[in-house]
């Protein structure tokens, strides 16, 4: 819960809520959509995600609500069950199950991905921003806001939809974008160096009041330009508390004798969970102070979320990367910014939804082509590849996969690319070779000296080593160093000496334990 220090920071925390607000509004309307849901469920969602997801968390700048990366399951949930009530029912379990998975301490998974992976996943995030933006930039706006898939819903893939666009065109959207990237750029490099109160009023928000402005004279004819009505925010208008009840639904629990229930809630679940512990990862790598977020912590936070979510008709909720990184980008200091852009989220579609469906997607577009850029600047890619291949190759690959697939298949591609890595040094550091010794006799004594962790994936170099050594030579098989090697090598070990007598090779062994069952013991 919040406690009364965290007000402390509410100059820094106030106006990047403001942003994030901006910048979560279009998304949850666009996830909504694409989800086949109703749009006001991206909506309950963000606000759940913000307020009691905000609350329960751990993190200082993690930012929840719907993600992109789960709207096709949504989708296919809904159809599977036959109902938007029915999905709800399954999105109560599977917040269940992430609170379960907390008290199970799944959360330490987090710490299994390596730098490269986490750092991949923010420049392919950031990379992904620009280029799902430019179409939206230019006035084409026929794939939702906040599509991170490479093929979108209307068949075209993010590369295509960039060159459509261009026969698309809207001046009037063009001119908002370039005004708006220009007024983003000369806040970070100028004036935010001249006064305090370029802080405390941060550029986006300029951004979002200048759209407004332009599309209002657009709407009055001062300018030759128009923007359609696909163009700006479409959020839904309510008008009275009355009319905000109604847009709530409570989920259908008699479907939960349906297997397919439980299924789509561990899909759901585990899912969730990955995308936020990878999101807790790379913000915590954000952190200016490289704060550690409390996963297990975080997995129940987001297990309540969801579980809440489905018991008032929104959408699933997991810790966003873009409303974090923004978060961060925009100068908040604790974890009262992304409570406060729940709350912000919440009042609006009451009070202001009429000025909110002014904002042009131009404008939105403009901040987070600024927000893609931070994520991933040229100088990062130069950097990871100067700290060699064993960084930069799995770095790469997480950023490729990411842009022509999605999140999650770009992180795996980007793991199995560092698992190659540490199989190899595994390979290569299974033993020592010290120094080959001439006995009188003429005969050569190999000395190797094994790792004090010697695995099965040791296996294939042990066994090139021992099968390289000359015949008429003695071998000495040094295992005082070694605190646990693998069955596999020990049984080999253990009948290497029967075939190095066809070479005529003496075998020694120091400190070696036999296996207690070996093949011929059989």
């Amino acid at each position: 819960m919040i406690n009364t220090t965290v007000f402390k920071e509410i100059k820094s925390d106030l106006p990047a809520s403001i942003v994030v607000f901006f910048v979560a509004l279009p998304l949850c309307l666009g996830i909504a959509l694409a989800s086949g849901a109703p749009l006001f469920a991206g909506v309950i969602a963000g606000v759940i995600g913000g307020i009691v997801v905000g609350m329960a968390s751990g993190s200082r700048f993690g930012v929840s609500g719907p993600a992109a990366g789960l709207a096709v399951v949504v989708f296919g949930a809904i159809t599977t069950l036959g109902s938007w009530e029915a999905f709800l029912a399954a999105l109560v379990v599977a917040g269940i199950f992430q609170i379960a998975m907390g008290y199970a301490k799944a959360g330490f998974i987090a710490f299994f991905f390596p730098t490269s992976v986490i750092t991949g996943l923010l420049s392919g995030i950031g990379l992904l921003i620009v280029l799902k933006q430019i179409p939206h930039a230019l006035g084409y706006d026929f794939d939702y806001e906040g599509d991170e898939s490479f093929f979108g819903n209307n068949g075209e893939n993010t590369f295509s939809a960039i060159i459509d666009a261009w026969n698309y065109i809207t001046p009037g959207a063009i001119v908002i974008a370039s005004v708006s990237i220009a007024l983003l750029i000369l806040w970070d490099k100028v004036l935010l160096r001249k006064h305090c109160i370029f802080q405390l009023i941060q550029g986006p928000i300029v951004v979002v009041f200048f759209g407004i402005l332009m599309n209002y004279l657009y709407q009055n004819g001062l300018f030759a330009f128009t923007l359609n009505s696909d163009q700006v925010v479409n959020l839904p208008l309510v008008s009275n508390l009355s009319e905000l009840m109604n847009q709530f639904t409570s989920p259908d629990f008699s479907v939960l004798t349906n297997p397919e229930v439980y299924k789509i809630a561990v899909v759901l679940a585990i899912v969730a969970s990955l995308e936020t512990l990878l999101c807790v990862e790379a913000t915590d790598k954000l952190d200016p102070y490289k704060r550690v977020t409390p996963t297990n912590r975080e997995l129940k936070a987001q297990g309540l979320g969801n579980m809440i979510s489905g018991l008032v008709g929104g959408l699933p909720i997991t810790q966003v990367v873009v409303r974090s990184s923004a978060n961060i980008t925009f100068g908040a200091k604790s974890k009262l910014s992304a409570i406060l852009h729940g709350f912000f989220l919440l009042i609006s579609v009451v009070t202001i939804a009429n000025l909110l469906n002014m904002i042009p997607y131009a404008s939105l577009a403009a901040i987070l082509i600024f927000i893609g850029y931070k994520l991933a600047q040229p100088s990062l890619f130069k950097t990871m590849y100067h700290l060699g291949w064993e960084q930069f190759i799995p770095f790469s690959v997480t950023v490729l996969v990411m842009l022509v697939t999605d999140l999650l298949t770009g992180v795996l591609y980007g793991l199995a690319a560092s698992i190659f890595f540490t199989l190899h040094h595994s390979y290569r550091n299974s033993y020592s070779m010290k120094d080959v010794i001439e006995t009188a006799e003429g005969k050569s004594v190999h000395h190797i000296v094994l790792a004090e962790e010697v695995s099965f994936f040791n296996k294939a170099s042990i066994i090139k080593t021992l099968e390289a050594i000359p015949e008429n030579s003695t071998v000495i098989i040094d295992c005082s160093n070694s605190k646990s090697i693998a069955y596999d090598v020990v049984e080999f070990i253990h009948n290497y000496p029967m075939h190095a007598k066809l070479k005529n090779i003496t075998v020694e062994m120091i400190n070696f334990i036999p296996p207690k069952f070996s093949v011929q013991g059989h």
